[in-house]
């Protein structure tokens, strides 16, 4: 089976005591992952020593940056390399994020040279794409989806590949309370599939977990996590309650 993925996206909340005492609160808990599910926590840059520090020795539990810059070094204030991730043994970092494509403007191709960076130093990379409102209802969702994978992964090769998450996030479930259906949510991530086998041939295809992120909650993790394609989800806001970030660990397929 594929990795079954719980991740907490923290985006910028909390301050150091409220991380330290939500991550006490959800490990307390000492869920049992199975060989195939694995709990992701991305938080902010400065509690990532911290967090990493909570969950080292707890099995299938694992930190991931929010994001990294498109250079290894050099005069770019108050952006994050990937080397500097690597020092400190972050083996995760989120990538593209729609709110980083909007607020920040990145493009496909620096995401490109991102997913490129992450890999050269033994960082996976969960990459994110997803269609706006405007274009779920022109009906080229599909596309535009295409478009983002062929421009930020078609460099890879078969092994480089088969090392990323992807995350499909309609943006207009982001935040919004709204959320795509079960039917959605597996039509689009059969579609993402389609287009890895595409390029890479099935078997690939068919090891590359896809995560859903638009508004996961405790109650519709369970049936959304049930589609085939759909190999667990990316959170945002039910991440920030432990209780609810449990019982969305507890929805994972085993």
């Amino acid at each position: 089976m594929r990795k079954q993925i719980a991740a907490a996206n923290w985006k910028m909340n909390l301050t150091y005591q409220q991380a330290e005492r939500l991550l006490d609160e959800i490990l307390q808990e000492k869920i049992a992952l199975g060989p195939d599910q694995q709990v992701l926590f991305a938080v902010p840059f400065p509690y990532l020593v911290l967090a990493k520090s909570e969950v080292d020795e707890v099995h299938g539990y694992a930190i991931a940056a929010q994001n990294a810059y498109s250079k290894v070094n050099g005069a770019y204030t108050g952006e994050v390399s990937v080397e500097m991730l690597q020092s400190i043994g972050i083996k995760y970092c989120i990538l593209g994020h729609s709110e980083r494509r909007e607020y920040f403007n990145e493009s496909n191709e620096q995401l490109a040279r991102k997913v490129e960076l992450c890999l050269e130093y033994g960082i996976q990379p969960l990459f994110c794409c997803g269609e706006a409102l405007a274009i779920r209802e022109a009906g080229t969702e599909n596309a535009y989806v295409q478009r983002q994978i062929e421009e930020s992964l078609f460099q890879l090769s078969d092994e480089q590949v088969r090392q990323v998450i992807i995350a499909y996030e309609p943006i207009w479930a982001i935040g919004t309370g709204k959320t795509a259906s079960a039917q959605q949510a597996q039509e689009m991530h059969a579609h993402i599939r389609s287009v890895l086998a595409g390029k890479w041939g099935k078997e690939t295809a068919d090891a590359v977990p896809i995560l859903y992120g638009g508004s996961v909650k405790a109650g519709n993790a369970a049936e959304l996590f049930a589609s085939p394609d759909v190999d667990g989800g990316l959170v945002g806001g039910a991440a920030l309650v432990a209780q609810d970030f449990v019982q969305i660990i507890k929805a994972l397929k085993s």
